[in-house]
């Protein structure tokens, strides 16, 4: 856009956009995005026991969790024990090959959580992994 000035020259006005704070402002926010992310996977506060071997789980399969009041969650939602192996045969997989992560809070008790195999097995569900945490360093248990 040009406009001329009251001694008779002609300017023209910055009509740029400087986009240089933009792209700042989103590869901070991409940074802080990606490491969150893996913190947010799975919301739900559980203290898995610990334990001398441990495998890192490479793969997103399907998490059932086991909080220290005993509630049951498929994924990050609450779900009734009962419901259970009718929602994990909704997913429309093959449940010979599904693998299922079991999460339990170790304060919970053996009988709750054989409550919850047995529901997932019941899915028709085989292959359950039990997820634990590695132990110190020392091999103590804090």
């Amino acid at each position: 856009m040009a406009f001329t000035t009251s001694g008779g020259r002609t300017q023209t006005s910055l009509a740029e956009i400087n986009i240089t704070p933009l792209v700042d402002v989103v590869l901070v926010l991409l940074v802080i995005f990606m490491i969150t992310a893996p913190v947010l996977q799975s919301g739900i506060e559980v203290a898995v026991p610990k334990t001398k071997t441990v495998k890192e789980i490479q793969d997103s399969h399907v998490v059932v969790s086991i909080t220290k009041d005993q509630t049951v969650y498929l994924g990050d939602q609450p779900i009734n024990v009962h419901d259970l192996p009718a929602r994990l045969q909704q997913s429309g997989k093959d449940p010979a090959h599904q693998i299922i992560y079991l999460r339990a809070d170790e304060r919970v008790p053996f009988g709750a959580f054989a409550t919850v195999m047995d529901a997932v097995k019941q899915a028709g569900i085989t292959n359950i992994s039990i997820v634990t945490q590695p132990l110190d360093k020392s091999g103590n248990n804090p």
